[in-house]
């Protein structure tokens, strides 16, 4: 492979954003799904080969964030809403942004995790606070893996369209 070739370069490029957008869902300061649609896009417009097929790939990737997008915000949203008063959310957001500064890496979570437990605990007493607070996470966690989802689906379709370009 000549990297002095602008469609390799443009292919490995791409490849990276998606690979880092699948691995940045993870992470919460990393916007994951927009990096790894980007990546088509970089790919879609730069890219060399055939044009149907890459404006194809693009749509399809499109598709396939948008419904990552709404999915992640509705189901685990309703869920969510069954279980843990907007109260418990807010001062879960709160805390998990203050841990975020105090405790690199891990405090956004610790600080959601300890916001909500904490309303929970005054609302509903010791013993019933801690299963609210589970299943927040639990919504939490289907949020992410809905978009990490959506992230493996751009970066199969990225591959299938390379194969077909």
């Amino acid at each position: 492979m000549d990297l002095s070739d602008t469609g390799s370069t443009v292919n490995i490029l791409a490849g990276l954003l998606i690979a880092i957008g699948a691995i940045g869902v993870m992470l919460p300061v990393i916007p994951g799904l927009l990096l790894s649609w980007s990546g088509v896009l970089l790919w879609a417009l730069l890219g060399s080969g055939s044009g149907g097929v890459r404006w194809t790939v693009l749509g399809v990737a499109t598709l396939i964030a948008g419904a990552g997008l709404v999915i992640k915000f509705l189901w685990p949203g309703k869920k969510l809403r069954n279980t843990v008063p907007n109260s418990a959310l807010l001062a879960g957001g709160v805390l998990g942004l203050i841990g975020f500064f105090v405790v690199p890496v891990v405090g956004l979570v610790l600080g959601f995790v300890l916001g909500i437990w904490l309303v929970e605990v005054n609302r509903l007493g010791s013993e019933r606070a801690w299963p609210s607070t589970r299943s927040a996470i639990a919504a939490v966690g289907l949020s992410l893996l809905v978009e990490f989802a959506a992230a493996l689906g751009i970066a199969v379709v990225w591959v299938v369209g390379l194969i077909l370009s």
